[in-house]
């Protein structure tokens, strides 16, 4: 690469003639060669010929840094990320005419040369000082080449770049050196190729094939005459000949190149008029680069997550500059598990309900059961928005800094910790609306021995659940006790054993609220532990990445899923029965509801800071999370998505985000049903009859006036207040008054009869 000015030294030019002369006059040619800089060094012929001979012959040539690019799973180009905009082909794949263009300004003699012409120096030299601009070049093409390898092997050194651009004698002796050792052991045809695969064209462009993509949206095979002779003339001057910036100096060198071409008899004099008569014929396609300008751009957390997961994994480099330099100069292929339809669907869903600009975030990760392939990663804060998290992942991958914490989605674990233990579907307990636990509870270490007060969030909320319908109307008394009677511990092992992560990588914390989520995760891992249901307990990890392939074809290992039984089926069988009454008669109905087999479970944490939807068909597996988390504050009384809150709720906001997602995702795939589950784990699940003794009656249900369908909210459309509405009939204007809890969402039939 040179970026000298593009008028010489007149001064300089002239003392290198005089010192050549003296040189030829010697009958020296070595000492014609070094005679130049051995006058301006004040040095002796003699010690400068010793010095010559002390310089190692051997260049270092480094792969050259080509950019990498990240496909989705359909093989279509989601971002490229580089340090320099390359492609490297071979010389079969470049015109004849762009090697001729190079050839013609930059050395005209470079097949008669061996790696320094002192008869092209010399007319250079005259030819450029007499035409007071820079026609022919100076050094040979294997001297530029040598100097472009020397920058390219200091990987981003800046102390080595500046050492190879210093405009020294010291310099100059080397290259040199390397010119005439790198001429004896390459042919000319290979060093044309490494010349131009190396050397800088401007707009951000290294080598021929990018240039030609940049300038003219073509390759470099195809380029035509004056295309090939206006990237020619770019070299010598990148930024002085930019034919965006400045297009006429652009085409009076373009010129200057087609001239020269005829001079050299390359081309007719009839083609080279042609050739000067034609434009420019710019069709400036630029490079973007990095994950900021992902195509489409909501693929741009997934590509972060793809990015941070190379930088992280010491499989791809000692260090993280090692792993950086690769994924940023290798010039990979990566291959990757987004399916762009889920993808786009998933996004639609976040961003009509939660706006980029609202004060929460929300986040959804879909992952394909029985595989762990991740198939969507979105939120609706955009890329760089919120400081570079990504709500979806652990912290180590630029996530949050701690997760957050997973509310009652995480009763599952103790529900199906139970089914091992023997505990049926239909196990009843009477279920007050709140109780205060002062028993121990076993942990994987020693009991835990607070106190702790546990409250329904509906005062009619006592009496017989079993199971199913604590699950599907998400009562926390009857799972504080059902806790008790598995201890902490067993859930804990399955909800590792299925995937889920700690935010922050920290310890578990093995409390008595261990079932009510008190744990902060993210929806990644609870998307892929709730797949494992889905999957009849077959826990495969989520993995973002099929394949990796170097420039050079090499295929590198990637982490594949490591898929493991960890759940028996009929476990997870019986599970996906229970989780289905979430969303045909719970907290989850209507809102939730797809037209097809699905099961899912609301999430709200303490003071409504954190709400989720995880929910699966056999086919996909999303979880929702909305929420804030820099500043964690209850979400009441705040506008979201253009519409005013009372009060947020799991079953009001998260799952109608998941229902549009998964709706629109699953649209002409074909309908899957979950295994029966077996009778002798789940029982008579909706038919519990009263235990003896107990001076409570079973909460009644009674059936509710359906809502009115939620309409799709338009981020364009201005919000409304409410008129102050009358919240007593709740289900009227679930919108604007407060819901009474998080499964206040439609019930299409009683759960009791």
């Amino acid at each position: 690469m040179s970026r000298l000015p593009s008028v010489p030294d007149r001064g300089f030019a002239q003392q290198v003639t005089m010192f050549v002369g003296v040189s030829v006059l010697a009958g020296l040619l070595l000492a014609g060669l070094l005679l130049p800089f051995v006058g301006a060094a004040g040095l002796s012929a003699r010690s400068a010929a010793e010095g010559f001979q002390n310089i190692p012959g051997d260049l270092r040539q480094v792969p050259l840094a080509q950019r990498t690019r990240i496909l989705d799973a359909r093989g279509r180009q989601i971002a490229v990320l580089f340090d320099e905009n390359r492609i490297v082909v071979p010389l079969s794949k470049m015109a004849k005419v762009m090697q001729q263009a190079i050839i013609a300004i930059e050395d005209a003699r470079f097949y008669e040369h061996g790696g320094f012409d002192l008869k092209g120096t010399l007319r250079a030299l005259i030819t450029n000082t007499q035409a007071g601009d820079t026609v022919q070049g100076g050094s040979s093409i294997t001297q530029q080449y040598v100097k472009n390898a020397l920058i390219e092997a200091a990987n981003g050194d800046e102390e080595q770049i500046r050492a190879a651009r210093e405009q020294t004698v010291a310099r100059k002796i080397r290259e040199l050196k390397y010119a005439i050792a790198l001429e004896e052991q390459l042919p000319k045809d290979k060093i044309l190729e490494n010349y131009l695969n190396i050397a800088y064209f401007g707009g951000g462009a290294y080598g021929v094939e990018a240039a030609a993509r940049h300038y003219f949206n073509t390759s470099a095979a195809d380029l035509t005459l004056p295309q090939a002779a206006l990237i020619a003339g770019l070299v010598r001057n990148p930024a002085a000949y930019d034919p965006v910036d400045h297009p006429e100096a652009a085409r009076t060198r373009r010129n200057t190149v087609i001239s020269r071409m005829a001079e050299l008899k390359m081309i007719t004099p009839e083609q080279a008029a042609r050739a000067k008569a034609a434009g420019l014929g710019l069709k400036i396609r630029p490079t973007r680069n990095g994950c900021a300008n992902a195509q489409p751009r909501y693929n741009a957390w997934f590509c972060d997550y793809v990015t941070r997961l190379i930088e992280t994994d010491p499989a791809f480099g000692a260090t993280p500059e090692e792993r950086r330099a690769l994924l940023r100069r290798g010039g990979l292929t990566i291959r990757t598990t987004l399916d762009p339809t889920v993808q786009k669907a998933a996004y639609n869903a976040i961003v009509n309900r939660v706006y980029p600009t609202d004060r929460v975030a929300s986040a959804m990760s879909v992952v394909e059961p029985g595989t762990g392939q991740i198939k969507a990663m979105v939120q609706s804060k955009g890329y760089g928005g919120t400081g570079g998290i990504n709500y979806n992942v652990e912290h180590k991958y630029h996530g949050s800094q701690h997760g957050f914490q997973a509310g009652s989605t995480f009763k599952v674990f103790v529900a199906a910790a139970a089914l091992q233990q023997g505990i049926r579907g239909d196990h009843t307990i009477f279920s007050p609306n709140s109780m205060t636990i002062t028993e121990p509870y076993q942990t994987c270490d020693q009991p835990v021995r607070d106190t702790w007060t546990v409250s329904n969030e509906l005062s009619s909320e006592h009496g017989n659940y079993n199971m199913a319908q604590a699950l599907a109307l998400s009562i926390n008394t009857y799972f504080a006790q059902l806790e008790k009677e598995t201890g902490i511990c067993e859930p804990l092992k399955l909800a590792k054993a299925m995937g889920v992560k700690r935010g922050d990588g920290g310890e578990w914390r093995q409390v008595k609220s261990f079932t009510l989520g008190v744990n902060e995760v993210t929806p990644l891992s609870m998307a892929g532990a709730y797949a494992t249901f889905a999957a009849r307990g077959m826990h495969c990890e989520p993995y973002a990445i099929t394949s990796i392939t170097t420039a050079d074809g090499r295929q590198l290992p990637v982490r594949r899923a490591n898929c493991q039984q960890v759940l028996e089926e009929r476990i997870a069988d019986a599970m996906n029965a229970l989780l289905k009454g979430v969303i045909e008669h719970g907290t989850g109905a209507g809102r939730a509801n797809i037209g097809r087999p699905a099961a899912g479970k609301t999430g709200t944490t303490q003071d409504r800071k954190d709400v989720w939807f995880v929910g699966y068909t056999p086919q996909l597996s999303g979880a929702v999370w909305v929420g804030s988390a820099k500043t964690p504050f209850p979400l009441r009384y705040i506008r979201i998505g253009g519409r005013y809150w009372n009060d947020v709720c799991s079953g009001c906001l998260p799952a109608p985000i998941w229902k549009n997602a998964m709706k629109t995702a699953l649209d002409g795939v074909p309908v899957q049903d979950f295994a029966p589950a077996p009778g002798d784990l789940i029982g008579n699940i909706f038919n519990t009859p009263q235990p003896q003794d107990t001076p409570p009656q079973p909460v009644q249900i009674q059936p509710q006036p359906v809502p009115p369908k939620p309409s799709d909210f338009s981020p364009f459309l201005p919000p409304q207040e409410p008129a102050n509405p009358d919240c007593s009939m709740w289900w009227q204007l679930p919108q604007e008054c407060r819901p009474p809890r998080d499964h206040d969402e439609e019930r299409s039939d009683p759960l009791f009869p």
